[in-house]
């Protein structure tokens, strides 16, 4: 494995002291008998051993082929002895007998007619330490393991992440072919230590030299070189490479993305690099819909193009209809094209251009609505989206203050963290996503802005029965206009999937002199307990409260209600099918006893 390493034979017969016999003996098919005996050590180091095992593994299949048998009998010396040294057991013994020969002695192609009797002893001998851990030179801030080191557990591991740590340390100070020139790994079996020395040589500091592309079909040539922003020239970094694959990935356009770096530098000190891609289908389609025993049916679907132009661009049309057999307004539905341009202007900062028309029929008000927006995404880091752009919204209006026209220039902002470690199924992580309007309005229609927070988190505790707890906190501000004055459409009310669950859609507002209208701030807050009863059925415990006010902040003055209950997920390959029954708990609203929520993925 390593240069200058001393090991005792793997199968040498000596006197075995079994400190305890397997943890179990494992009856093979029908005339094939497998056994296996360790000597004393820790439940996971067995459990890494059998897990690993072939003749194990070939016991728990079923398999009685006798050349099977012997070929995996064979090939568990060197797997068994791999995970024997990374838990640092270099003086162990192992010994694989087939009807009482050893199998390393038995020539393939003189396997036996038949197999009574495979049995597995180990030996695991002494844990090894390092006498010397040294590993060098080291390039500036490398940290090296604190495992690696005089004193330590001798894992072979070990040394493969201090040797992985001072490349890497290298390669990020543009040292491309930074490698492990010399390596002396010493056993002294006497001592029970290891004495591990490694040298590396640094090599040259590298740019990155000539880009070349494989595997596109559709996408053209020049538009996969924006997209992944490598500059030929630039110093080495291998951060920017995984850069450059995140891009290319981002776009959907591709299965596949892999860039890989040439063996060696040119004269001129710089190594090219390829870009090879696999394309993906160009055309998708999906539909999705949510059911609520007040709110009615909710269908949506989309059309998507990968590849409109030859550039990677994403072109994708949504369309929406919800309030079918409900018992809250009408009947909505709205349609939106929306087409994306990666790397514009530069690498990771995206176009996009949309256009939405949508009818609301809502209990207090009924609008038809289009808007236009041109603005860009930039990916500030993995986890940080940052949109901006400018748009105009026409919408026209009635309500019980009577019929209005709303024309507005706006400025969508937003900004979005997303630590998340599932999108449809978190079990940790935080969510932020900050959203601020600003408007100005044209004729008659008053400028204003409007701001809305929604913050989420996750914790899972337990692993017999993990319980996932989720809390969501939303808020939302209408500034500028009084609430007459204001667009029906910005205001905020609560009730319902998405805000509270067991009050009635929207039912939630401010009255004005005996008429209802949206509220100017809003406060959300929903809790969650999920319960992972097995690896298809989650259970759900939840609570919702909910705050709407006539003034833009909340200041007391404003009114609530809340609503709790239970639900259940079947967790599937594209998230968990959502069962909800909720209730009312607290406000003055006429709410019915009992709602049903169906959907795809978590309520947040």
């Amino acid at each position: 494995m390593f240069g200058g390493l001393i090991v005792q034979p793997w199968f040498r017969i000596r006197s075995l002291a079994i400190v305890c016999l397997l943890a179990s003996t494992l009856a093979a098919a029908a005339e094939t008998k497998i056994t296996a005996v360790f000597s004393a050590s820790s439940q996971d180091l067995k459990s890494n051993l059998i897990a690993t095992s072939l003749v194990l593994q070939a016991e728990r299949d079923g398999t009685t082929d006798t050349q099977e048998l012997l070929a995996a009998a064979r090939a568990d010396y060197q797997r068994l002895l791999a995970v024997l040294y990374d838990a640092g057991r270099f003086g162990a013994v192992i010994s694989i007998t087939i009807d009482g020969r050893e199998a390393a002695d038995i020539l393939p192609l003189n396997a036996p007619d038949e197999i009574k009797e495979i049995s597995l002893r180990i030996d695991m001998g002494p844990v090894y330490r390092f006498s010397e851990a040294n590993i060098g030179p080291l390039a500036a801030l490398t940290e090296i393991p604190e495992d690696f080191s005089r004193g330590s557990i001798a894992g072979t591991g070990h040394i493969r992440d201090a040797a992985r740590a001072a490349i890497t340390g290298w390669r990020e100070n543009g040292n491309a072919l930074a490698e492990i020139s010399q390596q002396q790994i010493i056993a002294r079996h006497d001592q029970d230590q290891i004495a591990a020395n490694l040298i590396v040589a640094p090599g040259p500091v590298l740019s990155f030299g000539d880009i070349g592309i494989a595997g596109n079909t559709d996408v053209r040539t020049s538009r996969i070189n924006t997209i992944a922003g490598l500059e030929p020239g630039a110093r080495f970094d291998p951060d920017e490479i995984a850069r450059a694959e995140r891009r290319l990935r981002r776009t959907g356009s591709f299965r596949s993305v892999v860039i890989t770096e040439a063996d060696t530098a040119t004269p001129d000190a710089t190594l090219p690099l390829t870009i090879e891609v696999s394309e993906q289908t160009p055309r998708r389609f999906g539909f999705g819909g949510e059911y609520s025993t007040i709110d009615g049916v909710r269908l949506t679907g989309f059309w998507l193009h990968r590849n409109f132009l030859g550039g990677a661009e994403r072109f994708r049309i949504d369309s929406e209809i919800a309030g079918i057999a409900g018992e809250t307004g009408g009947i909505d539905y709205g349609v939106d094209l929306r087409y994306e341009r990666p790397a514009t202007p530069r690498a990771d900062v995206d176009l996009f251009a949309e256009i939405g028309f949508e009818r609301l029929d809502e209990p207090d008000f009924k609008s038809k609505t289009g808007e236009f927006t041109l603005g860009f995404t930039r990916y500030a880091t993995d986890e940080l989206i940052v949109t901006f752009g400018l748009g105009y919204l026409y919408s026209e209006v009635q309500d019980d203050f009577g019929d209005e026209t709303y024309s507005l220039i706006t400025l969508p902002l937003s900004a979005t963290l997303d630590r998340r470690d599932d999108i449809l199924d978190p079990t940790k992580g935080i969510y932020l996503k900050a959203e601020a309007t600003p408007f100005y309005g044209l004729g008659n229609t008053e400028s204003g802005a409007q701001f809305k927070l929604d913050a989420r988190g996750f914790r899972t505790f337990g692993n017999t029965v993990p319980v996932t707890a989720a809390l969501r906190f939303q808020l939302g501000s209408l500034v500028g206009p009084g609430l007459t004055e204001s667009p029906p459409f910005y205001r905020f009310y609560s009730g319902g999937g998405g805000t509270v669950r067991g009050q009635d859609y929207q039912s939630l507002a401010v009255d004005v002199g005996g008429d209802r209208t949206g509220g100017r701030s809003f406060v959300g807050i929903s809790a969650e307990s999920r319960v992972r009863m097995s690896d298809a059925i989650t259970a759900v415990a939840f609570y919702d409260w909910g705050f709407i006010a006539a003034e833009s902040f909340a200041d007391g003055g404003g009114d609530t209600h809340s609503g709790a209950g239970l639900g259940l997920r079947y967790n599937t390959g594209i998230g968990p099918i959502r069962l909800d029954l909720a209730t009312p708990v607290s406000g003055e609203a006429d709410a019915s006893d009992f709602y049903i929520y169906v959907g795809i993925g978590q309520a947040f």
